[in-house]
């Protein structure tokens, strides 16, 4: 049974404040691009955008990464002969903020660097979650987080949101 953890209203914060640390930290965001993970990265990225554009009048580039060739977790790939789909941004030079809605074991962060190294050469990668749960596997920790929701390796965390679901919340299960 799933029991809501996070509603619309305190994710929208979480958001919020995610837009004001990247504000923050990069003292202006010249060369900042977001790049979200499908599927719920994106809109964590779009949304972010959004918030940057109310608070700062600044618009930066979104774009989005499939990961699917470079996860770990499906049969053995030869990452020799692998391409990421081009972005539609060049990342070359630039400050990669990298958003997903998870992070848990690490593994999907790792295949998204790959991922993103294969198609340009950015200045600097971040990471933005809206969720981090702990139970890493990999030494990759988030630069900014929406909320810590410690959990057992037997929970699960499902993030809602209106885009696709039809409602923002954060259940655990």
């Amino acid at each position: 049974m799933a029991k809501e953890i996070i509603d619309g209203q305190t994710m929208t914060r979480a958001l919020t404040r995610i837009t004001y640390e990247i504000i923050e930290r990069n003292k202006g965001i010249d060369d900042l691009v977001l790049v979200g993970i499908k599927t719920r990265g994106v809109f964590v990225a779009h949304r972010i955008e959004s918030r940057l554009k109310q608070l700062e009048n600044i618009s930066i580039p979104v774009a989005e990464l499939d990961i699917t060739p470079y996860r770990d977790d499906h049969e053995a790939t030869d990452l020799t002969t692998v391409k990421a789909e081009p972005l539609d941004i060049d990342i070359n030079n630039k400050h990669v903020i990298l958003t997903d809605d998870v992070l848990y074991t690490g593994r999907t962060i790792r295949a998204a660097m790959d991922a993103l190294m294969s198609v340009g050469r950015p200045k600097k990668i971040s990471l933005a979650v809206l969720v981090d749960r702990g139970h890493r596997e990999l030494p990759i920790r988030a630069d900014f987080v929406g909320k810590n929701i410690p959990t057992s390796q037997k929970e699960k965390i499902k993030v809602s949101m209106k885009e696709i679901d039809g409602e923002d919340k954060i259940e655990i299960e």
